[in-house]
């Protein structure tokens, strides 16, 4: 490995950053070539088609555009993460890319719950009930979904990159890239090179939590035509929380694993057909939010709250090469299944009712089944004219079993009798939804300094949700009130012993199937001043998808409700309109790079959860407009040879600015509130790579990261606007500081880390419904380690 080649990858790996793509350019250009070995010859590696392609070009490829295309030409503002830097990083999910792209924050109160905020579209972090507003693919299937499920936190070893689009996606991405879209495109197989790689990597967190995390991947070619590439992942990580309600000392411990098979066969060299399978199961053991009032480090639920994910995905691509353009079919098949556990007790605080606080939870076990189709056409004629047309087809059935629970113990001391078990209320549901679309963009270039891109997506989705036959509600005599049927709560809650004798079950209920249609836009300008840097101005719009209530229709039969609001039918989809410029520039051989984006966004019909004022029923509503506005940056410097600076930071002013009195009423909203998405964050670091000899290197590195402050929702009760919101609260402001000092020789390499330098405990999330009592989420404790690689 030339010395220049590895200078590179190691700054990449030792900088955190979101930069890496030009952190890359930048020392490939600016290190030394290779010295003699010991033998007094050249050090000549074997080194795979793609890893030569790599090395010999300062341009990076992305294919946000679905085509493959230059990132300093794309008129949007990107920022991607190549495999080197995620895995020498220990970037092994969401949370680092969040803290790592500016504008963007990942909204995480535990392992599978991950919500990411762009430009600050967002009334609060947890999305209850509503489409997320960044959409989340893997390869080609989306996997974002609702707030308030779970979402595999995917592994990211032996992955090509990962790309964050920030601003509106809707155009190529669909209906859920309101305010961005993030890609995890996994590595394909290389034909007639066989190749192993392999990391592990040991951390311990306080005293007594250890965290083993190991991957492995081998690239097998059968022929000159066929190639196989296998990966596998396994985490064992040790939690840091200690549950006091269970009793389970670091209870939120990790146990993650899974693999991916991919096939490519590639008959001529037009057409190649590609299948994967991938399997990643995550299971955590209790979840990662505390309750600071309890102490540091603390939590409590009676049971473990559970959050975990086993995924299935199977995918066939083909590739056919028409001279004039390339056809790219992709069907994939995903079979998720999910457990929501959480404890519900503090939906009744202490003293709101005689029997407060009481057993009550839900053991919610979900089941997708999607299944997704695109067909594209993007051409490759060169010249001026370029295009990418497709269609899109989505079709997702989620069945959903809730089950209420109380526990065996509270029933005992209660006096509740008749339960074959701990559950009071069962309820079976399912949904279907479709989305069938056609999308296409044009991109003409008048010149090599100057072109126009137009892009269009028009489509249509529906959404219908039934309830299923069975299930039950489970109710009973008292002594105290014969003849009378009373529900758990109202026994639980007041002390009234009960023997449960009626279990009445749920009728089938269809309901009203919600469609939508609704076309996205975009247009964009690009000029080149110079060879080396891209101005660009670009117009998009994004929406998502309608919401159907269950309630739609329902009256309130509260004391004075009759003059209150029927539940509306739901949402519609929301509107946002995105205003862009920016600049991307290379100057000095590659030694300095800069990206710059301006942007306003004009959101309206906001899609909301709201509760009515005389009953507080929830519902799916739309209210008012918001606008955002804001910078973001991305800069690096290679100053002398070895040595790598980077800078990043993004300012967003987003706020409410239209609201009428009944909207405020049942949103909790208020005009000038500011939303959830920190007004300043950044990022800074610094790397220097040295010779400890000729045939080894050595890079110290370290990196701050901060996050600004910001609402965790609106600050008033939705339904009661005149009492302020008892959740509502501000997260911390907060730095984040590593540092880590390794060393490679050949393929071999090793890494000392450590996380958190400064032991913070900030608060980086809080939930804002009642029902949690541990609400909140932090920094993981300062944790030491040890990585150790081969062949990355």
């Amino acid at each position: 490995m030339t010395a220049r080649y590895f200078a590179t990858a190691s700054a990449l790996a030792f900088t955190a950053h979101a930069i890496p793509t030009y952190a890359q350019d930048a020392n490939d250009i600016a290190q030394p070539s290779t010295g003699p070995d010991v033998a007094g010859e050249e050090v000549i590696e074997d080194v795979s088609p793609s890893a030569e392609a790599a090395r010999s070009s300062n341009t990076i490829i992305v294919t946000a555009t679905r085509r493959e295309e230059s990132i300093q030409d794309v008129p949007l503002s990107i920022t991607a993460f190549g495999q080197e830097e995620l895995t020498k990083k220990g970037i092994v999910g969401f949370e680092g890319i969040g803290r790592e792209t500016p504008g963007v924050i990942l909204n995480r109160p535990t392992q599978n719950f991950n919500n990411f905020t762009a430009r600050g579209i967002a009334t609060n972090g947890y999305n209850a009930n509503l489409s997320s507003t960044v959409s989340v693919y893997i390869d080609e299937l989306p996997v974002s979904t609702i707030g308030n499920t779970t979402v595999v936190d995917p592994n990211l070893f032996d992955v090509e990159r990962v790309e964050f689009l920030r601003g509106p996606q809707g155009t190529l991405f669909g209906s859920g890239s309101l305010s961005g879209a993030m890609r995890i495109i996994t590595k394909s197989p290389e034909l007639g090179y066989f190749d192993t790689a392999a990391l592990v990597d040991f951390g311990l967190t306080n005293d007594d939590s250890f965290r083993q995390r190991y991957n492995a991947m081998v690239n097998v070619p059968i022929g000159d035509k066929v190639a196989v590439r296998a990966v596998g992942f396994y985490r064992d990580e040790e939690g840091y929380l200690d549950n006091l309600g269970t009793g389970v000392n670091n209870s939120n411990t990790l146990i993650d694993y899974g693999g991916r098979l991919v096939l490519l066969f590639q008959p001529t060299d037009r057409l190649s057909i590609k299948l994967l399978g991938s399997y990643e199961n995550s299971d955590p053991k209790d979840s990662s939010l505390t309750s600071p009032s309890l102490g540091e480090e603390k939590r409590i639920s009676d049971e473990p709250d559970r959050f975990t994910g086993k995924q299935f995905i199977a995918n066939a691509t083909l590739e056919y090469d028409f001279d004039w353009a390339t056809l790219t079919s992709s069907s994939t098949y995903s079979d998720f299944k999910q457990r929501f556990y959480v404890d519900l007790a503090g939906t009744f605080a202490p003293g709101s009712f005689p029997g407060a606080p009481i057993a009550f939870g839900l053991d919610a076990d979900a089941f997708d089944n999607v299944f997704v189709q695109e067909t594209r056409l993007a051409s490759s004629l060169g010249g001026g004219f370029e295009f990418v047309v497709g269609g899109f087809y989505l079709n997702r059935r989620r069945d959903v079993d809730f089950l209420y629970r109380s526990n065996p113990a509270f029933l005992e001391a209660r006096g509740l009798t008749g339960l074959p078990d701990k559950y009071f209320q069962e309820q079976y549901t399912y949904s279907i939804s479709e989305e069938i679309a056609a999308f296409g963009e044009l991109t003409y270039r008048f010149s090599d300094r100057f072109w126009l891109t137009g892009g269009l997506r028009y489509g249509q989705i529906s959404a219908q949700g039934f309830t299923e036959a069975g299930g039950f509600l489970a109710t009973g005599t008292t002594p105290f009130i014969p003849g009378v049927q009373t529900n758990y709560y109202t026994a639980a809650l007041f002390g009234i012993p009960l023997n449960f004798d009626t279990f009445t079950p749920y009728e089938a209920v269809e309901g009203v199937k919600a469609k939508g249609s609704k076309p996205s836009y975009k247009l964009a300008a690009s000029f080149k001043p110079t060879q080396n840097i891209t101005t660009y101005a670009t117009f998009a719009t994004g929406f998502r998808a309608p919401i159907v209530n269950a309630a739609a229709g329902r009256p309130s039969v509260a004391p004075g409700g009759e003059n209150d609001i029927i539940i509306p039918f739901g949402a519609t989809s929301d509107d946002l309109k995105s205003y862009e410029i920016g600049a991307k520039a290379v100057w000095l051989d590659g030694r300095v790079t800069a990206n710059l984006a301006a942007y306003y966004i004009d959101w309206s019909n906001i899609q909301v959860q709201a509760n009515r004022v005389s009953d507080s029923v929830q519902f799916a509503t739309n209210i008012g407009a918001a606008t955002s506005k804001g910078i973001e940056f991305e800069l690096g410097v290679v100053p002398a040879t070895g040595w790598f600076l980077g800078a990043n930071g993004a300012y967003n002013d987003a706020k409410i600015t239209e609201l009428t009195a009944a909207e405020a009423a049942i949103s909790g909203a208020e005009v000038g509130h500011r939303l959830s998405a920190p007004r300043i964050q950044g990022a800074a670091f610094v790397s220097y790579t040295f010779n400890l000899a000729d045939d080894m290197e050595a890079t110290l590195a370290t990196n701050a990261q901060y996050i600004g402050e910001y609402n965790s929702s609106f600050p008033n009760q939705p339904g009661n606007p005149n009492v302020r919101l008892a959740t509502f609260g501000q997260t911390d402001a907060y730095t984040n500081v590593n540092a880590s000092f390794g060393v490679a020789k050949g393929k071999l390499g090793a890494q000392l880390y450590v996380e958190n330098i400064f032991d913070d405990h900030s608060i980086t999330y809080i939930h804002p419904e009642a029902f949690l009592i541990s609400r909140f989420g932090t920094l993981r404790p300062r944790t030491f380690g040890i990585r150790l690689s081969y062949g990355i």
